[in-house]
């Protein structure tokens, strides 16, 4: 099997990863709303939708066309890098449990979720997404999909950090409330 070849195996697992999580995110927001959840940031989900699927589309196209030789001691790196960043997306899922989906969605009198990675700090899932922004197209070289995903994923996350972190304002202090 050819780097190339592996690495669109890599980005098309990836893709079913993608599929998974909206999966469980329908089913979370299903969950968010019978319990009176309230979603806030609909303005910016669609720019998030086209700018994800866009990074897996361009860094297949980028790789494609270009044909690198890809350093085997940086595919490796790289890979490790994509692993951890899904570790880290599900290990912020599990944590958050059925509060999880892709939409900005709170549940009025549930307390924030301080366990898992979040005991070390508030946004873990978009630690995750930066880090595999950048390290699955380096996985083939795709050098120009990784710095224009990370520019408009950083302009992404400006907006969606501040229409989270006051939906989360809304909640109860840590400690108090049903979750």
């Amino acid at each position: 099997m050819t780097s190339l070849t592996a690495f669109t195996v890599v980005v098309a697992l990836v893709a079913l990863e993608r599929v998974a999580e909206l999966v469980v995110s329908k089913r979370n927001a299903a969950w968010s709303f019978a319990r009176g959840g309230v979603e806030t940031g609909q303005g910016h989900y669609p720019v998030m939708v086209v700018l994800h699927t866009g990074l897996l589309v361009a860094m297949l196209v980028e790789a494609h066309l270009r044909r690198p030789d890809v350093p085997s001691a940086l595919a490796w790196s790289m890979l490790a890098l994509v692993v951890a960043s899904q570790a880290l997306r599900w290990w912020c899922i599990s944590a958050l449990g059925p509060r999880w989906n892709t939409r900005v969605i709170v549940v009025p009198g549930l307390a924030p979720v301080t366990g898992g990675p979040y005991r070390f700090f508030s946004h873990p899932n978009y630690v995750a997404v930066v880090l595999e922004g950048a390290a699955l197209p380096l996985l083939h070289l795709s050098w120009v999909t990784a710095l224009v995903f990370t520019v408009a994923n950083a302009a992404l996350l400006t907006v969606r950090l501040r229409v989270e972190d006051t939906a989360l304002a809304t909640l109860p202090p840590v400690g108090v409330g049903r979750g």
